[in-house]
C-alpha cells in the first residue's frame, strides 16, 4: 500500500508540475530509481504500475533482473561506468543515461548483442563543472554525440544531468534552463533526440518547468534509500 499511495503521491506532483508549465503531465516519464532495493519491493512498484527502474550498482542490478525476467520491465544503468562492466550493462539493459566517454560508448556498441534493438543511450553532462561527479564538460557535448550516433548499435536519445544539490529553487531553475538549452541545440543536429534526463524527489519541479522529458525518483517512491544489496562480488 506505501508504494501505491507514494506513486499517486509523485504522479499528482508531475502531473501539477507540467500543468503549471503548460505542459502535458503524459510528456513526461518516470524513471524509478529502485538502487539499494530488493526485487521484492521492485515487485511491488511494478504491481502499482511501474514499469521503468534505473540502477547504479551493476551486479545488484543483475540480480534483480533476473529475479524479476517474470515481468515486461525497461532497465536503464544510470551510474558511473567502468571499461570492465560495459559487456554486462550492454548485454541486459535498454537504455544507458550515463555515457561520458567515446571509449565506453564504443565497447557499449560492439558488445551489444546483434538479436536485441539498439541500445539507448544518453550523455551524461557535469552541468554544475562538480569534480565529485561523472559527465562530460558542455564543450565535449557536440562531439561526442555525433560520434555516438555513428555506432550501429546504439541509438543516441538525449542528455543526463544532475545539478548541484540546493534548496534554492532560483539556482534548481538556472542548472536545469542550461541543460534545457544544450538539450534544444542537441536535437536540432541529431533527429533521434527525444530525451532531456533531469529532476528527482527534490527538485522535479523545477526541473519539468524547464523541459524534462524524464524525471528520476527515488526516495520520493522508495522512502530513504538501505544499503546496497550483497551480491558476493563487487559492484
Amino acid at each position: 500500500m506505501t508504494i501505491i499511495k507514494n506513486l499517486s503521491s509523485v504522479t499528482n506532483r508531475i502531473g501539477n508540475a507540467a500543468l503549471q508549465a503548460d505542459r502535458c503531465p503524459t510528456d513526461i516519464r518516470l524513471l524509478a530509481v529502485s538502487k539499494t532495493w530488493p526485487a521484492e519491493k521492485l515487485r511491488d512498484a511494478a504491481n502499482a504500475g511501474l514499469t521503468s527502474f534505473g540502477e547504479n550498482y551493476l551486479q545488484e542490478a543483475l540480480l534483480k533482473i533476473e529475479q524479476l525476467q517474470d515481468l515486461k520491465l525497461e532497465w536503464h544503468f544510470i551510474g558511473p561506468i567502468q571499461s570492465n562492466k560495459t559487456k554486462d550493462i550492454a548485454q541486459h539493459f535498454d537504455w544507458v543515461q550515463s555515457v561520458d566517454r567515446l571509449k565506453i560508448a564504443q565497447r557499449l556498441s560492439l558488445q551489444r548483442p546483434k538479436n536485441l534493438p539498439p541500445l539507448n543511450v544518453c550523455v551524461q553532462i557535469n552541468i554544475d563543472n562538480e569534480e565529485t561527479k561523472s559527465g562530460i564538460s558542455e564543450s565535449e557535448l557536440f562531439d561526442l554525440a555525433l560520434n555516438i550516433a555513428t555506432l550501429k548499435q546504439l541509438n543516441l536519445r538525449g542528455i543526463m544531468v544532475i545539478p548541484s544539490k540546493t534548496d534554492n529553487i532560483e539556482q534548481q531553475h538556472i542548472a536545469f534552463r542550461k541543460a534545457r538549452k544544450l538539450y534544444q541545440n542537441l536535437a536540432d543536429i541529431h533527429p533521434s533526440i527525444d530525451t532531456l534526463s533531469m529532476g528527482m524527489s527534490s527538485d522535479m519541479s523545477a526541473a519539468i518547468a524547464e523541459g524534462s522529458t524524464m524525471v528520476r525518483i527515488g526516495s520520493a517512491l522508495f522512502g530513504q534509500r538501505t544499503t546496497p544489496i550483497s551480491t558476493g562480488r563487487v559492484n
